[in-house]
């Protein structure tokens, strides 16, 4: 278990990076007024939900 929980630690960190592009994609936009989402932040944003996902999942095995 100790290795699963290595990368689930891993997991969350690339996860808070993730949201760290994402917030500096938004606030790129927001002082050039394009008055629109970035594609860009848009999927930095999925992939940071589906690397939560996979932290959601081993963190359920740590607990069985």
């Amino acid at each position: 278990m100790d290795e699963i929980e290595r990368i689930a630690s891993e997991l969350e960190q690339l996860s808070l990076d993730l949201n760290d592009v994402a917030m500096s994609l938004l606030a790129e936009a927001i002082r050039d007024k394009t008055g629109e989402r970035p594609l860009t932040e848009k999927s930095v944003s999925q992939a940071r939900r589906a690397v939560e996902k996979a932290l959601h999942h081993l963190r359920g095995i740590n607990t069985d």
